[in-house]
């Protein structure tokens, strides 16, 4: 495995993203010089790709527009956690939002069912069905919601466990461990499924509560657990890739509909073509973060994943929530991964 060192990594992302991290939060014109100046928000650091792909995609908006829209970037939690954040792109307060559907599962339940433990295999089972009937079916849901979501959903990649404690090699070694989720409903859903201890707690508060102990463990694909400096906190990462996570664009509906057509389709050119470099980037990124995460002094295993599948379909898991999301969406998902329930 290539070692992609922080500092290559940087180098490459200043490329991406028009050379400078601190563009991601300047205005370069005075907002009432565009027709149209909209906020996007997300919760991730200036390092991750999705905000270096989403920086050159703003400019590029900008310039083939002509100008008459600009979209600012609030990135790294800016404008509050992920609730909060949810909550400003119902109301309007900001106009795009990109949020794992697993979050957005608390307002479109079946937004989380990319994200049933131990799914997908790989990602041409991913992108199969994120980006055929599956991926369809979603979005008319989130549309459902007053909400729009864009066609091309973006990669946070398959999670991995990290723990301050000890690493988890079997479906026994989660009993009674503490670890932080997201709030969703789906993760404390597995988590209790293995015996585990689960506690929802913004992605903005997750340092906080590994260095002070609150709990003992997270999860996260490798390419957030480096940008979030998490192994700073954490001493094991085991790649269990127990859920593949994704973003989706999101858009309040009436901010997107007082987009003139052209522009529309400005936005939503580049915003999706933005989506397949980042996937290209996380895909790269993970690949290579192992090595570099090793000599930060994380320890990694690579436990088998058919224990922990059995250990869910024994709990009653999967046919929990195949009942939950209903037998068209769990027909959709086992169309692209196989039967699970």
């Amino acid at each position: 495995m290539t070692k992609l060192s922080r500092r290559r990594f940087l180098g490459t992302a200043a490329a991406i993203g028009g050379g400078s991290f601190a563009a991601l939060n300047i205005l370069t014109r005075p907002a009432d010089a565009a027709e149209f100046t909209y906020k996007y928000a997300n919760n991730l650091p200036l390092t991750h790709p999705m905000n270096l792909r989403a920086q050159a995609a703003v400019a590029k908006i900008k310039e083939e527009s002509g100008g008459r829209l600009e979209v600012q970037i609030f990135p790294n939690n800016q404008l509050g956690g992920d609730t909060d954040m949810l909550s400003q792109v119902r109301s309007g307060a900001i106009e795009f939002f990109t949020l794992s559907g697993l979050i957005l599962a608390t307002l479109v339940p079946v937004a989380s069912i990319n994200g049933i433990g131990f799914a997908f295999k790989d990602y041409d089972q991913v992108w199969a069905a994120m980006d055929g009937a599956l991926g369809a079916h979603i979005r008319g849901a989130i549309d459902k919601a007053n909400l729009v979501a864009l066609e091309k959903i973006w990669d946070n990649g398959y999670r991995e466990i990290t723990s301050s404690t000890h690493p988890i090699n079997t479906p026994n070694d989660l009993k009674g461990f503490k670890i932080r989720v997201p709030v969703s409903p789906l993760w404390t859903s597995m988590f209790k499924a293995f015996d585990a201890s689960p506690a929802s707690i913004n992605f903005s508060e997750v340092y906080s509560a590994l260095q002070t102990h609150v709990v003992e463990g997270q999860e996260n694909p490798l390419a957030i657990i480096q940008t979030a400096k998490l192994y700073e906190v954490q001493k094991y990462c085991s790649l269990t890739n127990h859920m593949w996570d994704g973003f989706w664009f999101l858009a309040n509906k009436l901010a997107w509909t007082k987009l003139p057509a052209n522009l529309r389709e400005i936005a939503a050119k580049n915003f999706n073509a933005a989506a397949l470099g980042e996937r290209a980037d996380v895909k790269k990124l993970n690949d290579s973060l192992q090595g570099e995460l090793k000599s930060k002094g994380m320890v990694f295993n690579a436990p088998d994943a058919e224990p922990f599948r059995a250990a869910l379909r024994k709990a009653g898991f999967y046919k929990e929530w195949k009942g939950k999301y209903g037998d068209e969406a769990w027909g959709l998902l086992e169309k692209y991964v196989g039967q699970l329930a």
